[in-house]
């Protein structure tokens, strides 16, 4: 049994190691919004635990052990995630961090139920992709929305961000998972975006936010 720093911890260096090969204390006292020196004395705790390497100046690692922990928290995240917005019709914005709550529940059973309850979701409200009991997730071709190309439909994918204030703009736009796209133009001025939904509403997207969402073929 971990404790929810402990798993805290992991999950954020996980995160954080898709961008960087070793994570940093600085980087993880940032993310984590704690002291660098609380920092080292966990890492050097969870080095005790073989979750992860850890080396003064040049950081810290998952094991082999700690990216299984990672994924198994990040699962339990996301199904729980699916479950609040599938059957308890909380809105995509809203079930993050409930969710953060809920992963620490650490049965392996309860978790195993909810999965197959659900119906094995392969993808959460915001399109990431659920690991399943043995880590493995599903991919998914896709292109953030300001590289898609223009009078070509697509599908709403994902969302590279869970900001609340990002969710509540999408869905006042009518952008979600499944919704049909088509990029009308892009403006040369500012790159921003002028798209038409499904219903034929059109719908202006600056660049920024176009970044933020992801679409794949219809």
């Amino acid at each position: 049994m971990y404790t929810v720093a402990e798993e805290n911890y992991i999950k954020s260096i996980y995160h954080l190691q898709r961008q960087q090969q070793n994570v940093s204390t600085n980087a993880l006292s940032a993310r984590l919004q704690t002291r660098p020196a609380s920092v080292t004395d966990m890492l050097k705790k969870l080095e005790a635990k073989k979750l992860l390497t850890y080396e003064k100046y040049y950081g810290c690692r998952l094991t082999a052990a700690g990216s299984r922990l990672a994924l198994n928290i990040i699962r339990r995240h996301r199904l729980w995630e699916y479950f609040l917005s599938e059957k308890l019709g909380f809105g995509w914005e809203e079930v993050h961090e409930i969710a953060e709550q809920l992963e620490h529940v650490q049965s392996t059973a309860l978790t195993e139920k909810l999965d197959a309850f659900l119906g094995f979701p392969r993808f959460d409200p915001h399109g990431d992709p659920i690991p399943d009991g043995t880590g493995k997730m599903s991919q998914q071709w896709q292109l953030p929305l300001c590289e898609w190309p223009v009078d070509k439909p697509g599908l709403v994918s994902a969302v590279g961000s869970q900001d609340e204030r990002l969710l509540e703009m999408l869905s006042q736009k009518k952008l979600h998972i499944g919704a049909v796209v088509v990029v009308v133009q892009q403006f040369a001025f500012d790159r921003s975006l002028e798209i038409r939904l499904e219903d034929g509403c059109l719908v202006h997207i600056s660049e920024q936010l176009g970044k933020f969402i992801f679409i794949k073929k219809q």
